[in-house]
């Protein structure tokens, strides 16, 4: 990647609607150049997709929870299908350690809690905490090799 392209993911990620011609017009290229970088930059894998950032709090989901999972005895595979047809879990990470699943979700009162982690509290340990808030966002890494050059 060079300069040009990290000015396009950045611009991407400041504005994900921005468009081909405000982009070429920033970085100096023609649109049909800026067309055909981002081309390349889905087809390496560096831009996955191009999806819209919900706020769960304007659908009423008013909290989130981090659940550690640990599967019973030859529940893992059972317990990672479970844990995909939960729409409530929006992230779920397998981790090393005690624990084999760190699990996001989110609930619109905490009455649902207890009725989400039944569905697999007979296949696995849980242990929840509730976020009091995230002062750190799920953000893009550095795009260059040192954060201090961003």
């Amino acid at each position: 990647m060079d300069t040009q392209d990290h000015e396009i993911l950045k611009m991407l990620i400041e504005d994900g609607r921005c468009s081909i011609k405000e982009i070429a017009a920033k970085v100096g290229l023609s649109s049909p150049s800026v067309s055909e970088r981002l081309r390349r930059l889905q087809e390496r894998g560096i831009i996955r997709s191009f999806t819209a950032d919900i706020d769960p709090r304007a659908l009423g989901y008013s909290l989130q929870a981090i659940t550690r999972v640990r599967p019973l005895p030859g529940k893992l595979h059972i317990v990672r299908e479970l844990l995909r047809e939960i729409p409530e879990v929006i992230e779920c990470d397998k981790v090393t350690g005690d624990d084999c699943f760190v699990v996001r979700l989110v609930i619109r009162e905490i009455e649902e809690l207890d009725g989400i982690l039944e569905r697999i509290t007979d296949k696995a340990e849980t242990s929840t905490s509730i976020v009091k808030s995230q002062p750190i966002s799920r953000r893009p890494p550095p795009l260059c090799a040192s954060s201090a050059e961003n």
